[in-house]
């Protein structure tokens, strides 16, 4: 791949209020979005990307700095909705955003400089965004948010400034949340604690497809096949495998980020799908689906077509409310709702932010391990498994037979995203 142009610099200009649906066509509603950013290089008013600020009740918006070439506006704020929701429902003192930038993380394979010097311009943009505090996501690594940092505490005067990038590499004192699969992490709770509501849903021997075999999608078939179960479907941007006996999980880990990445894959496939056909995988049988990979996976097209059990639903929007009222209400197909599941990156990600500001804070989180990482395992476990329990407790208390899971935790959402009577919000007692 040819090496990538980049900005000679990028500057955001807002857009606020009755703007925001002028320029971009999204209609703001009772939580948001309170400001969009375009990212432009002002050489030629080229726009490389967006930064979403949904809602800022609750704290300044927390989320990843996405790449990918085809990136919008629509995109992006639809990711930083999901995190307002995500924050809320896990009683974080934190409101939501995301930025995406128009690159392609394949053009940066085996020039980190190159990639140094564009995430160190987005770096400038994102000082101006005080309300914004930015992670790793698609394509953003822990080093990459160490530029980040660095970037930051340079503008800031001082190295300690609690403003992102989170998910730094642990050497450099943050919490890396691709490495220690906080993520997954969460993942593997949320479907722990749904065997206790859906019998029929075991993890030992179950089949299960994971769609986008990459920093989620990895760690958590490695922890499902850890519990007996068999990965028979995985898939990236090269390719996808089907084979009913199981796939070989060491394999798949070795060779996701070669050249080739699962097209590379020489053990026994019953089924291959191409680069152009990979969501193709998708449709066929499991009893555990995970997509992992970019929104609106499942939808008109092909949710009749879904065979599972239960979806655990690893990326962010993979599928909206009437996709997953469909597959609940005529499938009877339990789909565990983004926000609730895959909440561990951000939970993982407010911690490093207060650690990197609050000293005293910084001790608890260390006490167990020197790491961090026991402190935010058992704290991400329990967050996720007691709001799986509250979503099935009001599901089988709800008066309303056709509600679905996603209506569930969206109520649960909001019902914490709004203050208490004396003004307070519900935060997590182990985050005061």
């Amino acid at each position: 791949m040819q090496t990538p142009k980049l900005p000679r610099s990028l500057k955001a200009a807002a857009a606020r209020g009755a703007d925001i649906e002028k320029r971009y066509k999204i209609v703001t509603n009772e939580f948001g979005p309170a400001t969009i950013y375009r990212l432009y290089d002002p050489a030629d008013d080229t726009t490389w990307g967006y930064v979403a600020v949904d809602n800022l009740v609750r704290g300044r918006g927390l989320g990843g700095v996405r790449l990918a070439p085809d990136v919008t506006a629509d995109e992006v704020y639809g990711l930083a909705a999901a995190m307002t929701l995500k924050s809320s429902a896990a009683m974080l003192p934190l409101g939501g955003a995301k930025s995406g930038l128009r690159a392609d993380p394949r053009a940066f394979a085996g020039q980190p400089e190159l990639k140094r010097q564009f995430i160190r311009t987005v770096a400038e943009a994102l000082w101006t965004i005080p309300e914004y505090i930015p992670g790793p996501d698609m394509g953003t690594n822990e080093t990459d948010m160490q530029t980040i940092y660095e970037a930051f505490a340079e503008h800031n005067g001082a190295a300690h400034h609690g403003r992102g990038g989170v998910g730094r590499p642990p050497a450099q004192g943050g919490f890396p949340l691709d490495e220690w699969a906080i993520t997954a992490h969460g993942l593997f709770a949320a479907a722990v604690a749904t065997e206790k509501h859906v019998p029929e849903v075991r993890i030992k021997d179950s089949s299960v497809i994971i769609q986008g075999f990459g920093n989620v999608g990895a760690p958590i078939a490695q922890k499902l096949a850890s519990l007996g179960a068999r990965i028979v479907g995985a898939s990236d941007i090269n390719a996808g495998l089907y084979q009913p006996e199981g796939l070989n999980v060491d394999e798949l880990c070795a060779i996701r980020r070669s050249p080739d990445g699962l097209a590379a894959y020489r053990g026994p496939v019953k089924q291959r799908f191409d680069g152009e056909h990979v969501d193709g995988l998708l449709e066929m049988p499991c009893v555990i689906l995970v997509p992992a990979a970019r929104p609106h996976a499942i939808n008109a097209h092909n949710t009749a077509h879904i065979n599972t059990r239960l979806v655990l639903q690893g990326a962010n929007n993979p599928a909206d409310l009437v996709c997953e009222y469909f597959l609940q209400q005529r499938r009877g197909v339990f789909s565990l709702t983004d926000f609730i599941v895959n909440s561990g990156g951000v939970i993982a990600a407010y911690v490093e932010a207060k650690a990197d500001v609050d000293t005293e804070f910084r001790a608890r989180v260390m006490a167990e391990d020197g790491t961090g990482r026991a402190f935010l395992e058992k704290l991400v476990t329990r967050i996720i498994t007691e709001n799986i329990d509250e979503m099935f407790s009001r599901l089988n208390g709800s008066r309303r037979k056709d509600i679905t899971l996603r209506e569930i935790a969206y109520e649960m959402a909001k019902d914490r995203l709004r203050p208490n009577a004396d003004g307070s919000l519900k935060i997590i007692p182990e985050l005061l």
